[in-house]
């Protein structure tokens, strides 16, 4: 059964429809990567899914025992959020707050939750330092792990390698894609890296004058597949 199932979205803002009858199924175990040019609607549709935008029309529907309070994200970063004035633990242990209902405190769980997420992540020595004051790289593992603690299903992330440098987009990518191979962790990302896409997605979504919904095998087979393949710097074969 599908964790997330989405039938004839509508997507936009105001009087602007950017993708019309959008329809696409995420199951446990995918690693779903979201491509197109700017102004397509992916990070519409990434607010959509989290319930933070309605659509225009259409429906976005969790399945699986999946609740929506149990979807992890990691947004793209803003200068803001850079600068956030708190620890790495607490910036962690934020993420449990959609587990705490309507409790002002932290559980024992909840504590431990995010110790074993910083673990996983690497970042625990880095527990008691000032956000930040770490390297965009330590700030993009803290706030995976920060996602981790919402969820052990879902995890949707928009371009979670923008502004790192080559060797800390290699590091990230490949922490994503042992959440997804090892720990059975299901993926949703919003990526301007064609590259990646080609190598690391089982499933692509590509919005643009046509969409796509299918298997990467599929897609490298389409025309626009092709031409992204292309744009990637290889004929998609991995």
């Amino acid at each position: 059964m599908a964790l997330l199932t989405c039938h004839k979205l509508t997507l936009g803002y105001e009087n602007l429809v950017l993708v019309r009858e959008l329809s696409f199924s995420v199951s446990a175990g995918d690693y779903l990567c979201v491509v197109g040019e700017n102004g397509t609607g992916k990070s519409t549709l990434m607010r959509t899914l989290l319930r933070l935008q309605p659509p225009m029309a259409g429906t976005v529907e969790t399945g699986d025992g999946l609740r929506p309070t149990e979807i992890g994200y990691l947004p793209q970063q803003t200068v803001v959020q850079k600068d956030f004035p708190a620890s790495v633990r607490e910036v962690v242990l934020s993420g449990c707050q959609a587990r705490c209902g309507r409790r002002p405190f932290y559980r024992r769980e909840d504590r431990l939750r995010a110790a074993q997420n910083m673990e996983r992540m690497g970042v625990a020595a880095l527990a008691r330092r000032c956000y930040r004051e770490l390297s965009g790289g330590q700030q993009q593992r803290v706030l995976l792990a920060r996602a981790l603690c919402a969820t052990e299903k879902l995890l949707l992330l928009d371009e979670p390698v923008s502004g790192l440098d080559p060797k800390v987009t290699a590091e990230m990518y490949e922490l994503i894609e042992a959440l997804n191979r090892d720990d059975g962790v299901t993926i949703v990302m919003i990526s301007h890296d064609a590259a990646a896409a080609v190598r690391y997605a089982s499933h692509i979504l590509y919005l643009g004058r046509e969409v796509f919904f299918g298997t990467k095998s599929a897609f490298l087979d389409s025309p626009d597949g092709r031409a992204f393949a292309g744009f990637a710097g290889g004929d998609g074969h991995v």
